[in-house]
């Protein structure tokens, strides 16, 4: 089998689609010599559009992308690729949590420059809970995003550790042991200790309330952020867990639709 260029779609097949003005499709493409599968949508009207790279949270089937939350902002005039990370969905390889697999993501943007319709300068990270630490790797690893929406994300790998017992055992067994005897592997994963190399303005919305990613990991990545003069901006909410109301959801989707367009311009 001879490999192929990162980014490069090896196939793609339509995908069935919850919104009748979006069109879905599987894209199957190359990340460091590995098949990875993900969901592409797009707005069925014609025109070119701005595009998002969409990082989900989770871990394997937790947390899989979702059709109607993609369609979503496609609704909204984004194209939207969104990898499902190695290992998921019949793709090539493991999940890692953020180590090798991050480079999923950094290969994924370049679905979004390659499409016919999308404008190669204006493409947008949004992120979720661990699709947070693969932003900021993307931005890290990338000098041409935009913008970057980092939504109830993971910042640091070792805070998680301590905080979610129930990930735990995942954890030891994908990172390889804890914080207390592979501290390196940890860091390894952890953005903190690059932020300065993130150019794209960055967005931060977090409930304080969440116990799934506590809302010390968003204090921790605007302290990052701020000590190395990067462009932030923050929203936090008092009274809202990991997961918002579905209308104030609609409502802040809509208003980070507007700030992402605002940015760069």
């Amino acid at each position: 089998m001879s490999l192929k260029e990162n980014g490069t779609i090896e196939e793609h097949r339509i995908y069935p689609s919850p919104n009748p003005n979006v069109k879905l499709t599987e894209i199957t493409y190359w990340s460091n010599g590995l098949k990875v599968k993900g969901l592409l949508a797009e707005p069925k009207k014609e025109g070119v559009f701005e595009s998002i790279l969409y990082l989900r949270g989770g871990m394997q089937f937790v947390g899989m992308v979702r059709p109607a939350r993609i369609s979503q902002f496609a609704q909204k005039g984004f194209i939207v690729f969104a990898p499902y990370y190695r290992g998921n969905r019949g793709g090539e390889g493991k999940d890692e949590f953020a180590g090798e697999d991050r480079w999923d993501a950094v290969h994924g943007v370049e679905i979004l420059k390659k499409h016919p319709r999308a404008i190669p300068d204006r493409i947008h990270l949004y992120s979720f809970s661990r699709g947070g630490i693969m932003a900021l790797w993307t931005a890290i690893l990338r000098n041409d995003i935009t913008s970057v929406v980092f939504w109830a994300g993971v910042s640091d790998l070792i805070s998680t550790y301590s905080e979610r017992k129930d990930m735990r055992r995942m954890m030891k067994r994908v990172i390889g042991g804890t914080p207390n005897n592979n501290m390196e592997a940890y860091e390894e994963r952890t953005a903190l200790f690059r932020i300065e190399e993130i150019d794209a303005p960055v967005l931060l919305v977090h409930g304080m309330k969440d116990e799934n990613v506590s809302f010390k990991q968003a204090l921790l990545l605007e302290e990052e952020l701020r000590e190395k003069e990067r462009v932030y901006e923050t929203w936090y909410f008092p009274d809202y867990t990991h997961h918002f109301p579905p209308q104030v959801n609609r409502k802040i989707v809509d208003d980070v639709c507007i700030w992402m367009r605002r940015q760069g311009k």
